[in-house]
C-alpha cells in the first residue's frame, strides 16, 4: 500500500502548491490553537484551500471541543475535511456527522501512554482515520511539539485499529524510514521537520519523502 503524506502548517498558497507538487496527499491548515506552530486565521486557510491543486486535499486542524465550533470553522475555511486535535466526546462525532455529513473527520490521539489504545473503540466507528501525535491534552498541548512519542505503542495502535492511522510527532528526514518500518502507518504527518526558519524547505521535504517512501 502506498504511504500517504500529510504536510502540515501550510502557510500560503505557494507552500500548498510546493507540497502538492512534491507528493503531498493532504495539506494541514492549522486553525486557532492554544499552542504549537503554524497557526493561521480562517480567511487565510480559505485562500490556501482555494489555491490547492485538486489532488492535495486541504484539512483544517480544529481545537474546538464542540460540534458547532468545528463545523463553523470548517465552513469558514472552505474545507471538506477536519482534523480534531482534542480527545472530544465521541458523541460530538455523531452530532457532527448529522450537522455536516460531508465533512470527513480525522481524530487525533495523543500518545502519552498505553491508555491511548483504549480510545480506539470510542472513535473507530465514527472517524475516517486516526492521527497519532505527541501532545498532552491535560496541559492544553494539542500538537506541534516536535517530540517523538513511544512508537511501540503506536505500532500496537496500528495493529489494533480498523481505521487508517497517520503518524506524527518529531518526524524528519533522519527518522522517517525508521518510523515507517517500526510503526507501519497508513501515512506520515510532518510540520517543523521539513522547514527552515519557519518556511517550507523543498530540500528537506524531498529528503523526507525519499526516506519515508524508500521502506519496503
Amino acid at each position: 500500500m502506498r504511504l500517504r503524506l500529510k504536510i502540515c502548517c501550510i502557510a500560503s498558497p505557494d507552500e500548498a502548491r510546493l507540497a502538492a507538487r512534491m507528493g503531498a496527499d493532504l495539506l494541514g491548515l492549522v486553525g486557532p490553537m492554544p499552542t504549537g506552530p503554524g497557526v493561521i486565521d480562517l480567511a487565510s486557510a480559505r485562500a490556501i484551500a482555494v489555491a490547492a491543486p485538486p489532488w492535495a486535499r486541504p484539512v483544517l486542524l480544529s481545537s474546538e471541543p464542540r460540534t458547532e465550533g468545528i463545523a463553523r470553522d470548517a465552513a469558514a475555511a472552505g474545507v471538506d475535511a477536519v482534523q480534531i486535535v482534542r480527545h472530544v466526546e465521541p458523541s460530538e462525532h455523531d452530532r457532527l456527522a448529522r450537522l455536516a455529513p460531508r465533512l470527513a473527520r480525522i481524530q487525533v490521539i495523543h500518545v502519552e501512554d498505553r491508555a491511548a489504545l483504549d480510545l480506539i473503540p470510542a472513535y473507530a466507528g465514527r472517524a475516517a482515520a486516526f492521527l497519532l501525535d505527541s501532545g498532552r491534552p491535560g496541559a492544553a498541548e494539542l500538537g506541534g511539539t516536535g517530540r517523538v512519542h513511544d512508537w511501540e505503542i503506536s505500532a500496537e495502535f496500528v495493529r489494533r485499529s480498523p481505521l487508517p492511522v497517520f503518524l506524527a510527532g518529531g518526524l524528519g528526514p533522519a527518522n522517517a524510514a525508521e518510523a515507517v518500518a517500526r510503526v507501519r502507518p497508513f501515512g506520515l504527518d510532518i510540520c517543523s521537520g521539513v522547514r527552515t526558519d519557519g518556511a517550507l524547505d523543498a530540500g528537506k521535504l524531498a529528503a523526507f519523502i525519499a526516506a519515508a517512501q524508500g521502506v519496503a
